[in-house]
């Protein structure tokens, strides 16, 4: 493939950023902002959201379900836990396939971490080993796979992959973060690599890269332990990166750094949100004028959000705080400024993870799963309704989601249950 071809190729596959996969981890932009047809209910009953149907045939997990063109797409484990499976259902919860499609992670916390990303009539995942799996929506059919591990020598991280595959045009995005490549822009349909990203030699993080478009100037920003970085993505360069490392560390014993960026970054008008647990709080980066450098607007050791999100709601960011790997609060930061404008309390303390539709927040606490409407009020943290999810074992480490039709999305480790949010369908 020639460089004019190439270039051109990548001009169609990224022309717009409205062509990135709508379906896929935390919603459309990756930010846990829904966008849904109907009118959702403001408040529930006492005995929860009105369920409509749920299934124990998922196999084990942390990985969100997706909702893509009237069917659920949901990763887990085999029952010997050795593989990954993908299942489908149909709208009413009818198993329509289930296709192993790799390696589960045999380390720490072994079930399944990556979510589903729905592009036309495929669906984009990764294993525990890992590998990236392109598998037909109708089928389960597998079309094509890359093992990051023979390919690139992907090391392992200490908890194991949990990306979920970033899909812009015709272009998949895999992190490998190894001495041979940094990031690989693979041409989806045909499973070939289009470009490999120039390697620099750090640790393989946890969180999902996003494709970002400042000033006229696109770029897929990945998080490693040292660095943000921004990838240009006609040709795979690196157009600038941000030691995140030193930002957080500044007043830190070396003792306490135990890097954990799980969270996917949030960008909104050139600024770019990353936060971690164990302390080390959100940062603000600010893009220049021509994108090829981030610098620090401010830091906020408050919401050092574990793995459960951030919502970015009117001005203000909404998540859980960390204060040990089983605790945590409620907070709410303002954007433009990083200042603190709440933290409190929820069911004794549990974090979560957050999201947002039609006005309200979604928030669920992952060690007793209460899931809760909020309002999203940056003066408290505000409880509208909430009610207890029972079905399923384990932490609720799995991030809901909501469809187009209001319906909501709980994963609890084996079980899948699917409930009503429609405003219009609850007064029938």
């Amino acid at each position: 493939m020639n460089r004019l071809f190439l270039y051109m190729f990548l001009c169609v596959g990224i022309s717009a950023q409205a062509q990135q996969a709508k379906y896929g981890f935390r919603g459309a932009s990756r930010d846990g902002i829904y966008t849904v047809n109907k009118k959702l209910l403001k408040t529930w009953s006492p005995e929860g959201l009105p369920l409509l149907w749920s299934s124990l045939q998922i196999g084990k997990g942390y990985s969100s379900p997706v909702a893509a063109d009237g069917k659920v797409y949901v990763t887990g484990l085999t029952d010997d836990g050795s593989q990954e499976m993908l299942s489908a259902f149909d709208a009413d919860g009818k198993l329509l396939w289930q296709t192993v499609f790799g390696h589960s992670w045999s380390g720490s916390y072994s079930e399944s971490r990556s979510t589903p990303t729905v592009a036309g009539t495929e669906i984009y995942v990764e294993s525990g080993k890992p590998e990236l799996v392109c598998i037909d929506a109708a089928s389960g059919k597998i079309l094509w796979s890359v093992d990051a591990v023979e390919r690139y020598n992907r090391k392992p991280t200490e908890f194991g992959p949990a990306e979920s595959p970033l899909i812009v045009g015709n272009v998949a995005y895999f992190t490998t973060m190894s001495d041979k490549a940094a990031l690989v822009a693979i041409d989806r349909i045909s499973g070939k690599v289009i470009w490999e990203t120039p390697p620099y030699i750090d640790n393989l993080m946890y969180a999902s890269p996003i494709m970002i478009e400042h000033k006229g100037k696109k770029q897929i920003i990945i998080l490693s332990e040292t660095y943000a970085a921004g990838i240009r993505p006609d040709d795979g360069s690196i157009a600038w990166k941000t030691d995140i490392r030193a930002i957080v560390k500044k007043g830190m014993e070396d003792s306490h750094w135990r890097p954990q960026f799980t969270n996917t970054p949030i960008f909104r008008d050139g600024k770019i949100c990353i936060a971690a647990g164990y302390d080390y709080g959100a940062m603000l980066l600010q893009l220049n004028d021509d994108a090829s450098q981030a610098s620090l607007l401010w830091l906020n050791r408050t919401l050092d959000t574990h793995h459960g999100g951030m919502a970015l709601v009117n001005g203000y960011l909404y998540g859980s705080t960390w204060t040990n790997n089983s605790n945590g609060n409620w907070a709410c930061v303002e954007w433009k400024t990083g200042k603190t404008m709440y933290e409190e309390r929820w069911q004794g303390g549990n974090k979560g993870s957050v999201l947002f539709a039609d006005g309200m927040l979604y928030c669920l606490e992952e060690k007793s799963g209460n899931l809760a409407l909020v309002k999203p009020n940056p003066e408290k943290f505000e409880i509208v309704s909430s009610f207890k999810i029972t079905e399923g074992s384990g932490p609720f480490w799995a991030h809901p989601s909501i469809d187009n039709d209001g319906r909501i999305y709980v994963r609890h480790g084996e079980a899948l249950m699917v409930y009503s949010l429609d405003a219009a369908g609850s007064e029938k």
